[in-house]
């Protein structure tokens, strides 16, 4: 029996919210709908998605099984996902038959690091400059234009430092440029002038099925080997840089027509005394840098997704606390003994079965009260 679609109006508790990717996103989306009297049906290639330990139902299925896609669209309300390399393919079949929120168009865009960079510098919104990569010749073409030093990435499925490798200012022969057009398989790419920044952030913000934005406080990320290390609130900018994060992001999401949460990464450039935004990148879905808002804030990026998504007021995005998110990445979760007894950290741990090297495993919240 398909369940009744409810278009534009708020989804009543007990509704089911159906999720694609069964990863830490996912387990962390369900528990938010929990909360808030709504099941969710997690479907996920994987049989040890962390996601299946806290859903009300799961499907194990290819992202390319139809049948699978049609018959989950049957048992859920509305469709979100939670990490951005879904097949645009299966989205488009799902919104066929059921709400989709964030849009197809979110998924597409953020997909294609070239897509990505053409729709935000079509908003006047500062990117690096960037040109794009098919070939060997494009590659001298597009270092011509755009000098080094200069980061080549590959256009899709790159994340954590994957699919990317740096050509330094020096190579004047060009020899470095190929070997890193080599090392990411001569994939179609984009090459990146680098920016000279100063420290990275990010700012985490939902839209509502009504338009309303709100805007998170913008966090200050530092990396380790290409994976988040940690995420600190509040981030070492100007109250003028931090207003002028959350006003692009509200023109993306109004852009896109967005409904759920996004994460925004910039680097911040300091020139003559000033500061200047750079967009990095966008990802449509909750994110890692917006962790520390489940301990820090009155509602949690989660939550907010899961309220966005249902057609439900957002709640305010205002913290309580100053913090700092550490990652656990591999044998770091296996200090969870001391975290738990470690006063003012809040612990979570993301029940996946095997510790591995670079494998995010959890994370850590240390508050410290705002004076």
């Amino acid at each position: 029996m398909p369940r009744s679609r409810r278009g534009g109006a708020a989804l009543p508790p007990g509704s089911v919210i159906g999720i694609l990717g069964g990863g830490q996103l996912g387990r962390m989306l369900a528990l938010a709908a929990a909360r808030l009297g709504f099941r969710c049906r997690v479907f996920c290639p994987d049989a040890e998605s962390p996601a299946f330990d806290v859903a009300a139902g799961q499907v194990i299925a290819a992202y390319e099984d139809v049948g699978a896609l049609d018959a989950f669209a049957e048992n859920v309300d509305v469709v979100t996902y939670e990490f951005e390399n879904v097949p645009v393919a299966a989205a488009s079949r799902l919104a066929k038959r059921v709400p989709v929120r964030p849009g197809v168009r979110a998924l597409a865009v953020a997909q294609d690091r070239l897509a990505e960079k053409e729709f935000l510098s079509g908003l006047g919104i500062p990117v690096a400059p960037f040109a794009a990569v098919d070939d060997e010749a494009g590659l001298g073409k597009a270092l011509a234009a755009i000098g080094a030093p200069a980061i080549l990435k590959t256009r899709r499925l790159g994340y954590d430092g994957k699919g990317q490798a740096t050509i330094p200012a020096d190579d004047q022969a060009g020899y470095q440029a190929v070997a890193a057009f080599d090392a990411i398989g001569r994939a179609p790419a984009v090459l990146e002038r680098f920016v000279p920044f100063a420290r990275e952030v990010s700012v985490i913000a939902a839209r509502g099925l009504d338009g309303r934005v709100a805007a998170y406080d913008p966090v200050e990320n530092v990396h380790r080997n290409h994976i988040l290390h940690t995420s600190s609130v509040p981030a070492r900018v100007s109250p003028e840089t931090a207003g002028e994060a959350a006003s692009i992001a509200g023109r993306i999401l109004a852009a896109l027509d967005y409904v759920g949460v996004i994460g925004i990464e910039f680097f911040v450039v300091e020139e003559a005394g000033r500061e200047r935004l750079v967009v990095n990148e966008i990802a449509p879905r909750v994110h890692n840098s917006g962790h520390w808002t489940e301990d820090a804030c009155e509602v949690s990026q989660f939550e907010n997704h899961v309220r966005a998504v249902a057609g439900w007021p957002l709640g305010p995005a205002g913290r309580h606390s100053d913090v700092v998110m550490t990652n656990l990445i591999g044998a770091d979760a296996a200090e969870w003994l001391a975290l738990a007894a470690e006063p003012g950290a809040r612990l979570h741990l993301y029940g996946k079965r095997e510790i591995r090297p670079g494998r995010k495993m959890g994370h850590v919240n240390r508050l410290v009260a705002r004076v």
